[in-house]
This record gives C-alpha cells, sequence and structure tokens, in this order.
C-alpha cells in the first residue's frame, strides 16, 4: 500500500488557487480543491505543534478531510458479498471501526507530508443526472515517474452533495484492494474479527516516519 500511502501525501500538497474557506459541495471539482487546499493551510499552521506531537493530525484529518468522505458506503463496498450476511449491530460496529481505521491511515500518512507539483484536473459542467464523478490528478515529480490518480466521488442523493470514496491509482481502487486484503478474513472469520484487527490498527499511535525507509 506505500504506492496509496504516497499518493495521499502528494494530494495535500496541490498548489491550488482556490480561496481556502466554505467548501462547495454542490461540485465535486470544487470541493476537491478547497478540502484540498484548507488541509494544507492546516498543515503548515500547525508544523510545529505537529512535529512536537503527530497525534494531532487525527484531528486535522478528522476535521477537514472526514466530513467529505463517505466511510459508510465506501466500508459497504469494501465488505461487499459479505455485506449481506451481517446483521445491523454488526455493520455499525465494522463502519465505526472502519472510520477509525481510516483517521488513523490518513494520520501516519501526513507525517510524510512533502511538496510536489500536481496537475488537477480543470472544472466541469456534470449533468444533473450524474451519480459517480472521477477527479483526475496527475503527480509530477522529479524523483518518480508521473502518476495518474482518478478520485472517485459519489453524489448523495438525499442532499445532493459530493462525497469522495475511493481512489484509483493507475488503474488499481483503493477499496478493491482492502476488499481483496480482508476478504479472505471475512469468510472465515466474519466481521467480528476483522472489526477487532481494525480497532487495533486504528489504535496505534501515529509516528513520524523515516523518509528514507520508504
Amino acid at each position: 500500500m506505500k504506492l496509496f500511502r504516497y499518493i495521499l501525501v502528494m494530494l495535500l500538497s496541490l498548489p491550488l488557487v482556490a480561496q481556502a474557506d466554505t467548501v462547495n459541495r454542490a461540485d465535486p471539482y470544487l470541493m476537491m480543491q478547497t478540502v484540498s487546499q484548507n488541509t494544507f493551510d492546516r498543515l503548515k499552521a500547525e508544523k510545529n505543534q505537529i512535529q512536537r506531537n503527530p497525534e494531532l493530525l487525527r484531528s486535522i484529518v478528522r476535521q477537514e478531510l472526514l466530513p467529505y468522505i463517505n466511510t459508510r458506503y465506501a466500508a459497504y463496498k469494501v465488505l461487499g458479498p459479505q455485506l449481506k450476511k451481517t446483521t445491523a449491530e454488526q455493520r455499525n460496529n465494522f463502519v465505526s471501526a472502519f472510520t477509525h481505521y481510516l483517521v488513523a491511515s490518513y494520520a501516519q500518512v501526513l507525517t510524510q507530508y512533502t511538496d510536489q507539483d500536481i496537475k488537477i484536473e480543470s472544472p466541469k459542467s456534470v449533468p444533473a443526472s450524474r451519480k459517480i464523478v472521477s477527479v483526475r490528478v496527475d503527480i509530477l515529480d522529479t524523483k518518480r515517474p508521473p502518476i495518474r490518480l482518478d478520485f472517485k466521488l459519489r453524489k448523495n442523493k438525499k442532499t445532493n452533495e459530493w462525497q469522495g470514496y475511493d481512489m484509483v491509482a493507475e488503474g488499481v481502487s483503493m477499496i478493491s484492494t482492502k476488499q481483496s486484503e480482508w476478504s479472505g478474513q471475512l469468510r472465515t472469520e466474519g466481521i467480528d474479527a476483522v472489526t477487532a484487527n481494525l480497532k487495533e490498527l486504528a489504535a496505534k499511535p501515529i509516528r513520524r516516519e523515516d523518509k528514507n525507509n520508504e
């Protein structure tokens, strides 16, 4: 999963011109731009505090990123066919554990923040009937070959607001990757075992990593 970890760091270095204020949830392109800029501004403003206490990154993720991610939809996609074999309580517990896991994973990734050049797809007109949109991002790094990303967003049919739920890197879906990673345990041990595992992973402390070991 190192590729996805690297990609998230790159996303948060977007050299955007959008002003960091109210997020336009009605436009998937503008929403993605503003969310990225707001997160980037927080990282810069709280850099010294974060260096002393990396755990602060959990708060930044929860406040700046999590409101724009449909964690329940993403969690259900990860469960795949196993979803029908679960109870409402099991699903709720899994979504909660999955959300904490995402927060911890993103927070850990942000300990590796570096500046990069990124080209984000220009805003386009989105038909009212469109339910899924992919926003393309090209990562340009002198130390690595260019990487194409497609961030998938889904329109909430109740609120008509867009929410992110998946990231596709060079044709590889993050959700599909997690689904494959956990499918065996889901089949053999059940959702409760995977939920417990996610809780353990989410509880691990956020620590600064040595970039030379990446």
